[in-house]
């Protein structure tokens, strides 16, 4: 898993570079600060094998959003799944943030006395995962107010990344409580 991210974010290194996409080598740039603190806290808690392979995911669907180009120029991050009701960055969020909350599920059930799912330590996932949202928006703000063109869009954007961001940490939550009803020898969310 390490070796199939490190391959993407070289391949996107290299694209970026090659078309001289000042935000995207920024994007990348935050790419592997986000990779060493993932690597920090596996060691530290042990995250599943499957979360690093949902983040490192995330990862490849967040490079593709930002390289791959239509004929009109247009990113992948444009593209409208619903003709302005559902689009490729937003389901990127939902997912993403959900992974997160995933993440911040993992690390927390490490230090609770009962690791079982409850409502409270829940909901903690779910505000922690909207405010790992809410720091992505503003890296996109920076970004906005350090480069003269991004593909970041305007506060209508915004606003759909975060319910984008909401929904994946709710339905993370959800999965993370379902599976916690498992019978305890198979279930570990």
């Amino acid at each position: 898993m390490a070796l199939a991210t490190a391959g993407y974010l070289l391949a996107a290194a290299l694209a970026g570079v090659r078309r001289g996409n000042q935000e995207f080598l920024i994007y990348l740039g935050v790419m592997l600060v986000l990779a060493a603190l993932v690597w920090r806290v596996h060691r530290r808690v042990g995250l599943r094998i499957a979360t690093l392979w949902c983040l490192s995911a995330w990862g490849l669907l967040h490079m593709a959003g930002g390289l791959l180009e239509f004929a009109d120029g247009e990113v992948l991050y444009s593209f409208w799944f619903v003709p302005e009701r559902l689009k490729y960055d937003q389901v990127v969020h939902a997912f993403g943030f959900g992974v997160t909350t995933w993440v911040c599920w993992q690390a927390l059930r490490t230090v609770l006395p009962d690791p079982r799912p409850r409502t409270g330590p829940l909901i903690l996932c779910v505000a922690a995962g909207m405010g790992f949202g809410a720091l992505n928006e503003v890296v996109e703000f920076v970004l906005v107010l350090l480069l003269p063109e991004t593909n970041v869009g305007g506060y209508r954007n915004t606003g759909w990344d975060l319910v984008a961001n909401l929904t994946g940490c709710v339905v993370a939550a959800a999965i993370i409580a379902r599976a916690g009803r498992a019978p305890a020898a198979t279930a570990r969310p």
